[in-house]
């Protein structure tokens, strides 16, 4: 299931409605749903936020193989950002003494089972997978 939304932060509604209506046809668990929309979350707002003069729309999709989710999210237009290489939050300081950023790519990255990142042709795609149980 794919569906293309426009770069802005109020699209945040349409695709939460498009993520409840993949994880309903899939019955997927709350669990799953929640770590879906944390995600999908994360990455269209970071790519709208760092990345404004991206194409107009961002792709994202999702599909079922087998025991394994897959969102993918398609940002063009972009300049290189591969967030498997980005700099790790600093959860092992005071809250007074961290700096702003990079939380949200942390919670992802616990989340989530396995993450790639290729560029090409200045287009960034992101593939998160994450291991459905039972």
């Amino acid at each position: 299931m794919e569906k293309h939304f426009r770069r802005a932060t109020n699209s945040l509604e349409g695709i939460f409605a498009f993520l409840q209506e993949f994880a309903s046809a899939e019955g997927l668990d709350e669990s799953v749903t929640y770590v879906m929309n944390l995600v999908v979350e994360e990455l269209f707002t970071n790519m709208v936020k760092h990345s404004p003069g991206g194409a107009a729309e961002i792709p994202i999709s999702l599909t079922r193989e087998g025991r394994k989710l897959v969102m993918r999210l398609v940002d063009r237009d972009v300049d290189e950002f591969d967030i498997t290489r980005a700099k790790k939050a600093s959860t092992d300081l005071p809250l007074e003494q961290r700096k702003p950023g990079g939380l949200g790519l942390h919670l992802i990255k616990h989340m989530v089972d396995e993450i790639d990142y290729q560029y090409k042709d200045n287009s960034s795609v992101i593939t998160i997978i994450k291991e459905l149980k039972g």
